[in-house]
């Protein structure tokens, strides 16, 4: 059954107007009224109270812009990862930016915060990096759709290393653990790291790494270095192996 997000209340019997993005997909997909879709609405926004799950729906009309479906019974399911973990990466370069963000969103991730480090080839400011987040957010949100997931996730606005590092805390309660993808000597195996199930916070540089200047700013913010293996993995595969090594 086709799935859309949905950044507004559901309220089983609501006869509701699909969002812009939403409209267009069914009809693209050529849908009728009386056709059956799922909902969900548990995401970027949408600020509200959510039920999470994800909502029954019929179509009940199609015009040349609207489509209004009708949301009929809530299902209280959730194909979530057990653990929230968030990636903090350094963009790589050309549309592989793209395909982290379309997996990360189908592994569960909680959410991105995109990074320009000394290394990134890939340098966005201002408007266009406005845009490259409006564009990755949509990507997450077509992935959460065809995976199952039910709540997609934040992908951050564009942040320099040093800005992100000198506006995060670590010490918080309820921070997650933050762990740092790095091949400097004496590095513990992740898969030899015991956290229990807590949130993680994994930062990943770019092609070519992180500086060690930048690694040594992580780890004085209280960043923990883990490495994945002998192997040396090109940074989109990194930061999704340590996700899915979590997730």
């Amino acid at each position: 059954m086709p799935r859309f997000f949905c950044p507004a209340p559901l309220h089983a019997g609501d006869l509701l107007d699909l969002p812009a993005g939403a409209a267009r997909h069914v009809q693209v997909l050529r849908l009728q009224p009386g056709d059956a879709i799922t909902l969900f609405n548990h995401g970027p926004g949408w600020s509200g109270p959510s039920p999470g799950g994800e909502f029954e729906a019929r179509v009940t009309l199609m015009g040349r812009s609207q489509v209004q479906v009708e949301v009929l019974e809530h299902q209280a399911v959730e194909r979530e990862a057990q653990r929230a973990v968030h990636l903090a990466v350094g963009m790589p370069a050309n549309e592989r930016m793209d395909w982290l963000v379309e997996k990360a969103a189908e592994l569960g991730v909680a959410s991105i915060q995109p990074l320009i480090t000394e290394r990134s080839v890939l340098r966005l400011a201002a408007e266009r990096a406005t845009k490259k987040v409006e564009h990755w957010q949509s990507v997450a949100i077509a992935a959460c759709e065809q995976c199952g997931g039910n709540r997609v996730p934040t992908v951050h606005g564009v942040k320099t290393l040093t800005q992100w590092l000198s506006a995060l805390n670590t010490q918080e309660a309820d921070a997650p653990r933050p762990l740092l993808l790095s091949l400097r000597r004496g590095t513990q195996a992740l898969h030899d790291l015991d956290i229990g199930m807590v949130p993680a916070l994994f930062l990943s540089g770019p092609e070519g790494g992180l500086s060690p200047a930048e690694e040594n700013a992580a780890v004085a913010a209280g960043f923990a270095p883990v490495h994945l293996g002998q192997r040396v993995l090109r940074a989109e595969t990194a930061a999704l192996t340590a996700l899915a090594r979590l997730a």
